[in-house]
């Protein structure tokens, strides 16, 4: 394609353009790219999911990537120019899969940690949440690469993602959910933002006169997905915070045709379109439902993103539009350092840790996760990773001379069984297996077969992918041979959002196709797991086939009324796993006895993909299975046992007072072994600090029984005390508190200052100076937090909020390093509802400093003389 609308004008482009071209620009032709009009040489761009990785353009069939570790783990390091690092990182990444566009970063906030998607997001905290995805923006944006705000705004729960209205106070809204996103579009001008995928807000905005130029003034909004809220895409992105980029919708989050456009959303993904059909919106437009100035703006819009990013990395979108995978030392050292540097030293009773063959010659490793690959949450952040070493691999690798490692499972936690690809070939001998399309012919009957694909993982995708040449319904087969390293009897699980049989040595084993239980696959379109027992000889391969079609479910159920399944509208796909059939008591039987003849036992423990993901919040904070029963027996057996946690929010720990040592490890991408050891036998020094409170029990959760819709609604009854704020003002001990971490030294604070640099206004600045000195013996990094408390003027509002923090980094024994934090009019303003306004009124400000929202031993005052308002950025 010809170049040329590099240097095109974007006005003469937009009159150029038929209205049925126009509106063919505001959809998109498939799951992952813009449209593009050849005539016009214009070109489709790329898009590709993060916010942890790049997968690429395809579930399918993916190109292996870099999996960096979650947003909570990047948060925990408190590190911006780290998270700026990332990325940069990403860009790269998202370059070499022919992407332009990343869709990250996940910039909501944890109102709960039972939030299916959690994991995504930075924090609790709307500063520190805003203030690292600005460094994630700049630094992906550097590389060429436009960042996607998402999910704008407050999609803070997967329940009744479909239907739920969001009920927040105005300041809530202002102060919680959409500061992140003002202080990212502040500092960092990202060229996209995304739409919450179905959130409706019900909000008040007061009317009252107000002197203050451009700050809207709104009525009562009811009902209004974000997707259609002029308010919020208009009014607010646009008007007020100066917005010039893109607003999208998530995937299938477009709910109307001329109120979405007229709103203010540019672009409905994924295509073919639902709603932009060109016959929908020429109607709409011969209605005047719809202007034709309207539908220019977002063409408009639209094209000048694209003319940017193709300007900005010209050898991507005019490429050869291959995916690649990049794989260096450097790349895997980033990786290790990043996830080691996120990780949360929580407990280390007697030091324990760091765990040396001085100490330990005989180290047990036990647990569910400890060989199993966990490196991330699931739904639209998960990735085919290029590796993957695991806690058992990288803890074996990096013990010392002299230490002896065994190993028992302990029990299961998974939701589903394990996948299978690492034990399966094809008919022909290559890793993974066959996949091959049939179409079928009228009288239902398979056609020859169509194209074959090799797919190295047994979760298989189609909802973005299909070959050229189906029929409107059709089958596909899954073979391979499965061969296993013990003797024993084996569980296999047949998921499907389809249907679908398995055959294991041409018997059919398991059927999900006759009569099927609604489950949460695939984002809750999908079946329960239907599983069954096989016997497996070690060594000896056993011929595997998997048939999946996409036809609905038969209409008929049993005599019960069950077996009834409605076709998957938009997700289609199947999943194999399995692993030996363990005897829960024997199982822990076994690791009691290991524990108890050991000098320490490692535990890892957590949830995985299944367990927190995009498509349905956590049940509980307990963690699956009875990891929590085996951990406390083993405690009993051996209390130098240290527990090592993957997951991407709190868990509950029962057992906290009986385990020696706890690290918080979040899910830390394909390093996550090595991270892990890294930390455990002290070649780094944790440095991680909380980045959210972890609860003692679920009722202390400050959503606690406000997280699920009622009547379509979600009440965000907490209003401002969200996480730490709340634990604060009701006087509830966490088991953990927001900013905690311990480390492998000690700091002190020393040498409070305040410079006052400007205190009026848009101009006003403070420089807060603190002097960070390492007491101990070893180097370590430590993080400075500055929290705010407002004079009270009659307004209910938290008693400490995070307005600031600083890192010394790599402080060595004995010496010090000067900190400070810089603030400005946003860590002295609350939304004042009665003039629409920023307010920062005079009085005196407390500034707390510490290490964590509980430890803040140093403390000043400031005097602010006279108040202001301000609108805007």
């Amino acid at each position: 394609m010809s170049r040329t609308f590099l240097d095109a004008s974007i006005p003469d482009l937009v009159a150029r353009l038929r209205v049925e071209e126009k509106i063919s620009l505001l959809g998109a032709p498939n799951w992952w790219n813009s449209t593009s009009i050849q005539h016009l040489g214009i070109p489709a761009i790329r898009m590709s999911d993060g916010p942890n990785g790049v997968r690429g353009s395809s579930h399918f069939v993916s190109t292996p990537a870099q999996c960096l570790p979650c947003a909570t783990s990047l948060a925990s390091t408190f590190d911006v120019e780290l998270v700026q690092q990332v990325g940069i990182f990403l860009g790269k990444e998202a370059k070499i899969k022919s992407s332009v566009v990343l869709l990250a970063p996940t910039c909501n906030i944890q109102r709960t940690p039972l939030g299916g998607r959690s994991f995504e997001s930075f924090s609790e905290d709307p500063h520190l949440s805003g203030i690292l995805s600005a460094a994630y923006v700049n630094g992906l944006q550097s590389e060429g690469v436009s960042a996607t705000m998402k999910h704008f705004v407050a999609n803070d729960q997967e329940h009744e993602r479909t239907a739920a209205e969001s009920v927040i106070s105005p300041r809530a809204l202002r102060e919680i959910y959409l500061y992140p996103f003002m202080l990212a579009q502040r500092d960092a001008k990202p060229g996209a933002y995304m739409t919450s995928f179905v959130l409706r807000i019900i909000y008040i905005f007061c009317t009252s006169f107000s002197p203050l130029p451009p700050s809207p003034s709104y009525g009562r909004i009811e009902g209004v997905h974000c997707s259609e809220n002029k308010k919020l895409l208009t009014d607010i992105l646009r008007n007020e915070w100066k917005f010039e980029g893109i607003v999208m919708s998530d995937w299938f989050g477009t709910y109307s045709v001329d109120q979405s456009i007229n709103a203010g959303m540019d672009l409905e993904m994924p295509g073919p379109p639902r709603w932009r059909a060109p016959q929908l919106v020429l109607h709409c437009l011969s209605s005047q439902k719809l202007l034709s100035r309207t539908l220019d703006e977002r063409v408009t819009n639209l094209l000048t993103f694209v003319q940017k990013q193709a300007r900005r990395n010209p050898e991507v979108v005019y490429g050869d539009g291959i995916e690649r995978s990049r794989d260096t030392s450097e790349g895997r050292q980033f990786c290790r350092k990043l996830a080691a540097d996120g990780t949360v030293l929580l407990k280390n009773r007697d030091n324990l840790l760091p765990l040396s063959a001085s100490k330990v010659k005989r180290l047990a490793i036990i647990g569910p996760n400890a060989k199993e690959r966990i490196i991330s949450g699931g739904g639209s952040a998960a990735l085919k990773a290029i590796y993957v070493v695991t806690p058992f691999d990288g803890v074996s690798s990096g013990a010392s001379e002299g230490m002896t490692i065994e190993y028992e499972v302990g029990c299961y936690a998974h939701k589903y069984l394990p996948t299978l690809e690492n034990s399966l070939v094809t008919p022909a001998g290559e890793s993974g297996w066959l996949c091959t399309f049939y179409s079928h012919e009228e009288d239902g009957s398979l056609s020859d077969p169509l194209e074959s694909f090799i797919l190295r993982d047994t979760r298989v995708k189609l909802n973005d992918f299909l070959p050229k040449g189906l029929t409107s319904t059709w089958t596909i087969k899954l073979e391979g041979k499965l061969t296993v390293d013990k003797s024993a009897p084996y569980e296999l699980g047949l998921t499907v959002a389809g249907r679908a049989k398995l055959w294991i040595n041409g018997q059919l084993t398991i059927d999900n196709w006759s009569k099927q239980t609604p489950g949460d696959f695939f984002y809750g379109q999908g079946t329960i797991e239907e599983k069954s027992i096989i016997d497996a000889t070690a060594g000896v391969a056993m011929d595997v086939l998997v048939e999946y079609t996409n036809t609905p479910p038969p209409d008929g159920a049993d005599e019960k009324g069950e077996g009834r399944l409605s076709q998957p509208a938009l997700m289609r796909g199947v999943r194999l796993g399995g692993c030996e059939k363990i005897d829960p008591e024997v199982a822990i039987e076994a690791a009691v006895a290991l524990a108890a003849k050991s000098d320490a036992v490692l535990f890892v423990a957590g949830l995985s993909p299944e367990w927190e993901s995009e498509g349905f919040d956590r049940p509980t904070l307990q963690m699956p299975g009875r990891q929590d029963e085996v951990i406390q027996r083993l405690a009993e057996a051996n209390p130098n046992i240290i527990v090592v946690i993957q997951a991407g929010s709190a868990v509950s720990m029962p057992w906290v007072d009986s385990v020696a040592g706890i690290l918080q490890a979040w899910y830390s991408g394909n390093e996550a072994g090595n991270a892990i050891a890294d930390v455990l036998y002290g070649k780094v020094n944790p440095g991680g600090r909380l980045p959210l409170t972890l609860p003692a029990h679920a009722e202390d959760i400050p959503a606690h029984l406000n997280d699920k819709s009622e009547n379509g609604k979600i009440h965000y009854r907490e209003d401002l005390f969200v996480g730490y704020k709340h634990y604060q003002a009701r006087n509830i001990k966490p088991l953990f508190p927001f900013g905690f971490g311990l480390s492998y030294t000690t700091f002190s604070f020393s040498d409070l200052s305040v410079n006052e640099i400007s205190a009026t206004g848009d101009d006003f600045a403070l420089e807060i100076g603190v002097t960070v000195k390492n007491e101990g013996s070893v180097a370590g990094s430590e993080v400075v937090q500055l929290y705010v408390s407002y004079p009270d003027i009659g307004l209910t509002t938290p008693k400490l909020q995070l307005r600031g923090f600083g890192k010394a980094k790599d402080v060595a024994p004995g010496a010090a390093q000067r900190v400070i934090i810089k603030l400005n009019k946003y860590a002295v303003s609350f939304w004042d509802t009665e003039r629409n306004a920023w307010h920062a009124v005079a009085g005196q400000y407390v500034f707390h400093i510490g290490q964590s929202s509980v430890d803040l031993p140093l403390q000043t005052t400031y005097d602010l003389k006279t108040d202001f308002f301000w609108v805007g950025l």
